[in-house]
């Protein structure tokens, strides 16, 4: 009895075989007609992907693609929008007053029911129009270091740094200015001094972090030198009281001498 239900159980799973075959073949080939039935890729660029612009400035992107016949080309950003052109294949699209120092802008287009992007990044700085070292000034055994760096955009991402001999002696990070106009920065370090520092250049160097480009300017060197103090208010007022009292010391002695050999030569 067990064999022949063994039997039966062969026969079923024989006939049942072929048909379970034929099932996962008809799967299979409908899954290959609907990957035939998606539409071709197509690509999308803007450009340019990186550009820098003054603050306050304008800029042109281009958005295109392949796509022969787009159903939707769109433009995503928070600047302020101005022209915009058209073409077989792109749109080009004006940006004005660009101050953010950094913006990211996206372009879309809609093809065959399928979307596709693309990115550029917009950047604003403007390099410092000058750095300036004014002349150290010797109080008692410290110098007062004074450096201007003039007309420069954004300050958040600036560094001054001085440097006496090649060596860093104080750098500073702006990095708490979040104005977005061009501003002029002024920096005041003092520095202790001994006499071997005397004669040592002294220079100062602005440097601009913008994500991977760095921009430096530099001031001319500056010397160390014993004499500074003439620099001072104060010391040049002392060396002409000094002057004017030996001076004042010079005409006394020499209206004595004079008034004895007159009287010598009177007596004679």
């Amino acid at each position: 009895m067990g064999s022949l239900l063994s039997l039966l159980l062969l026969i079923l799973l024989a006939a049942a075989y072929p048909e379970g075959g034929r099932v996962r073949r008809r799967r299979a080939a409908g899954a290959q007609d609907l990957g035939g039935s998606s539409p071709a890729p197509f690509w999308v660029r803007l450009s340019p992907e990186l550009t820098a612009v003054p603050p306050g400035g304008s800029v042109w992107l281009n958005c295109s693609s392949s796509c022969p016949l787009p159903e939707v080309s769109s433009l995503h950003t928070l600047l302020q929008r101005g022209k915009t052109l058209s073409g077989q294949g792109w749109v080009a699209y004006q940006l004005l007053d660009v101050k953010a120092w950094s913006s990211d802008v996206h372009c879309f287009v809609t093809c065959a029911g399928a979307t596709l992007g693309a990115t550029a990044r917009i950047t604003t700085y403007k390099v410092p129009r000058s750095v300036i070292l004014e002349p150290p000034v010797l109080v008692g055994s410290e110098y007062t270091l004074r450096c201007h760096v003039t007309h420069v955009f954004p300050v958040g991402l600036l560094v001054v740094t001085l440097r006496r001999g090649g060596r860093v002696i104080y750098s500073e990070s702006l990095e708490r200015f979040t104005g977005l106009d061009l501003a002029n920065v002024t920096l005041t370090y003092v520095l202790s001094t001994k006499p071997r520092d005397f004669w040592l250049p002294v220079t100062c160097h602005a440097r601009l972090n913008l994500d991977g480009l760095v921009i430096r300017s530099s001031s001319a060197p500056m010397t160390l030198t014993a004499f500074a103090a003439a620099w001072h208010p104060a010391s040049k007022a002392l060396a002409f009281t000094s002057i004017a009292a030996l001076l004042g010391i010079l005409l006394a002695v020499g209206a004595a001498y004079l008034r004895k050999c007159l009287l010598t030569q009177s007596q004679a």
